[in-house]
């Protein structure tokens, strides 16, 4: 039996009896910078409280981002690891797990507090002000400073160092500075991949004022290093034309499908050649992208999995991007980099490259019904879910859930506890997105804690 066989053979034996443990996200306002510009963690008592009551309640374990815009803020290679030294025993010693995702963005712009959040390194962003193509940009020049453009993944403008380098870098000193939790303590690993740490593009900018829900997006790939690569690519096919810049007839962020016709089934629709190449282009460089990160993080991770003593699984997060998933051309996935259409799994090709370092696929909307939403949008959540079942199924993946928005009622929590156990494929473990105060209010607390208690119930699932 080869290692693939082994590894099917493990998912299928695992998925026929299963508990979904619950991990319940850090707050967003967790960390803060004091006056010395240094971080810490803000409001340490009322964290531990929160932790001691989540313990009680059942929960798995804790879902923290470790930012490298803290841990590596003020420049290259000098990681201070401390503040998540002190985090991570003190939820160690409330008896709870960890899943720690690797964030290589920022959420500055996501941030309930607005201007607050997390930066991307300082150092980073001394770069960016010399240099702005170091992010994506749109076509319009306007650029995203949330994430580091894939177009200098190999590109060696960090101090000597390629985006992908400084990602190992920190990874490397990571397993490092946590050799004894891993596998014990940290359960799950999940590696940003882009904006929100979701392999994506960042084709809807939230907060900045440029995209509202439900317009469909823009390519994000005109930043200069982007633009050469789709010169090479352009050339190599024969059609040096196509490389001169992304489609033209695409619209904005905030248009409908209806009457933009890149999007529409004519001569110069997505069906179209030109249309084929570029989407062929631009999603194939974001799985490329992935590819390259999940390789580091896989081979750092092999000792803990071959030791049969500890347990961790790689994780990687994809966006919930549900909207006109109905239509033939699902275009606001399209700008996402999913090249998922009527005519076209998108998913499948995603999957088959997480498969090769036994990832588990991490999705978002288990909470979401395609009757919350305007039927004028031909939203998905559901049926997105169901496309993303059957390719995990197909390559033998794990999948792990988590809810996009808060949700405190029955309703919402039975939809999510349905998702988790769906016959079609149980979900190896459940974020909870996230902690904060409406968590612990009572009218919401009498509905968490059943759920919570739910979940951890053990089930028997067979495979049919």
């Amino acid at each position: 039996m080869d290692d693939r066989e082994k590894s099917r053979s493990t998912i299928l034996e695992s998925s026929r009896q299963k508990r979904v443990p619950l991990y319940v996200m850090m707050p967003v306002d967790t960390f803060g910078i004091d006056a010395s510009g240094s971080p810490r963690i803000r409001k340490i008592k009322a964290l531990t409280v929160s932790l001691k009551a989540l313990k009680l309640a059942g929960v798995h374990g804790i879902a923290v981002e470790v930012w490298w815009g803290i841990v590596e803020r003020f420049s290259p290679l000098a990681y201070n690891w401390s503040l998540y030294e002190k985090l991570f025993q003190l939820i160690s010693q409330m008896g709870l797990k960890l899943h720690v995702a690797l964030s290589f963005h920022s959420n500055r712009r996501t941030s309930s507090s607005g201007s607050g959040g997390v930066s991307l390194p300082l150092w980073i962003l001394e770069i960016g002000e010399h240099n702005k193509d170091i992010y994506y940009q749109d076509q319009n020049g306007f650029s995203n400073d949330a994430y580091l453009t894939l177009g200098v993944d190999q590109i060696p403008v960090f101090c000597g160092r390629t985006a992908i380098q400084c990602y190992e870098d920190f990874m490397f000193s990571f397993f490092n500075k946590f050799d004894s939790f891993i596998g014990n303590v940290i359960e799950e690993i999940s590696v940003g991949l882009g904006p929100s740490g979701e392999l994506r593009y960042p084709a809807h900018p939230f907060g900045d004022g440029r995209w509202e829900f439900p317009g469909i997006g823009e390519f994000q790939c005109y930043d200069k290093y982007m633009m050469e690569d789709l010169r090479m690519a352009a050339a190599q096919e024969g059609k040096p034309q196509w490389g001169d810049k992304g489609p033209q007839n695409a619209g904005y962020y905030n248009s409908l499908p209806s009457g933009v016709p890149f999007f529409g089934e004519g001569e110069e629709g997505f069906l179209s050649d030109y249309g084929r190449f570029f989407l062929e282009w631009y999603s194939g460089r974001l799985i490329q992208h992935a590819d390259a990160i999940l390789a580091k993080a896989a081979n750092m991770l092999k000792k803990y999995q071959e030791n049969k003593r500890t347990t961790v699984i790689l994780v990687a997060k994809i966006g919930g991007i549900h909207w006109w998933y109905w239509t033939f051309s699902h275009p606001a996935e399209l700008t996402s980099g999913y090249y998922n259409t009527a005519y076209r799994d998108g998913y499948d090709p995603i999957a088959l490259m997480l498969s090769r370092h036994g990832a588990a696929l991490h999705i978002s909307c288990l909470e979401m019904l395609d009757s919350e939403t305007s039927p004028a949008y031909l939203c998905s959540p559901e049926g997105l879910l169901e496309q993303i079942r059957t390719v995990s199924k197909k390559r033998t993946i794990h999948l792990i859930g988590r809810n996009t928005n808060e949700q405190f009622d029955k309703a919402g929590l039975c939809q999510i506890y349905a998702n988790c156990y769906h016959p079609k494929a149980v979900v190896r473990a459940f974020t909870f997105f996230r902690m904060n105060d409406k968590i612990f209010r009572v009218e919401n607390w009498k509905n968490f804690v059943p759920f919570v208690r739910k979940m951890s119930t053990d089930l028997v699932y067979l495979e049919t």
